[in-house]
């Protein structure tokens, strides 16, 4: 794989993490969430994805920065009395078999007064797939998305979406978005290694040949 894969979402909880291990597990991509927030609430992502990816060797890198409050980035660090640095972040960790980085929250999430999440994918020479879930609001926040991510010079390999299916909405974002659908994935029950599995076993998400990227 020539470019890192960023797994970016229309806002938070809209399943990058479920997405992120299934690509993961799937084309056997190394895993890097650069900022991670909530940590008094449990486990993070990267530690969540450890058990995801648990009996694979892929390997799962840490953080450049943990916050213990389940906020924006920029809030969290404030509050600990730290900043961001953008710097900090625009070296993504090396890998041989090729590497998967997950954006927090949604591509204009702040890092700090000065950047977004959008400024870090603008620095990395990179493709992105972006995570719908559906909702009442969600074409706009998913075009919304698309755009902006395209007005920043952004490759954006298609859309994945979570949840039930709306074939309506589905179509109007292909469409309007100008954009492929990779996939979807059905609501689970819970979310193990297990499970993670299965998907990838349905092909129900198809990533285009990434070797080509």
């Amino acid at each position: 794989m020539a470019l890192p894969l960023v797994v970016a979402g229309i806002g938070t909880d809209v399943g990058k993490t479920v997405i992120s291990a299934l690509f993961c597990r799937q084309q056997q991509l190394d895993y890097w969430k650069p900022v991670a927030s909530g940590s008094e609430d449990g486990p993070v992502d990267h530690e969540i994805m450890r058990e995801l990816l648990s009996g694979i060797a892929i390997k799962v890198h840490e953080p450049r920065y943990i916050f213990k409050k389940s906020l924006s980035p920029h809030v969290a660090a404030s509050l600990e009395g730290r900043d961001i640095e953008l710097e900090a972040l625009v070296d993504i960790p090396q890998s041989d078999r090729g590497i998967l980085v997950e954006l927090a929250g949604g591509v204009l999430v702040p890092l700090n007064d000065s950047y977004t999440n959008l400024d870090l994918v603008s620095k990395w020479c990179c493709a992105v797939v972006l995570v719908s879930r559906h909702y009442l609001g969600s074409i706009n926040h998913t075009l919304l998305t698309l755009e902006v991510l395209r007005s920043r010079g952004a490759s954006v390999l298609g859309v994945v979406f979570n949840g039930d299916e709306l074939p309506d909405t589905e179509r109007i974002i292909s469409k309007l978005g100008r954009v492929d659908i990779l996939g979807r994935i059905p609501k689970l029950p819970a979310v193990t290694a297990a499970t993670i599995q299965e998907l990838v076993a349905s092909k129900v998400v198809q990533l285009p040949d990434l070797s080509r990227l």
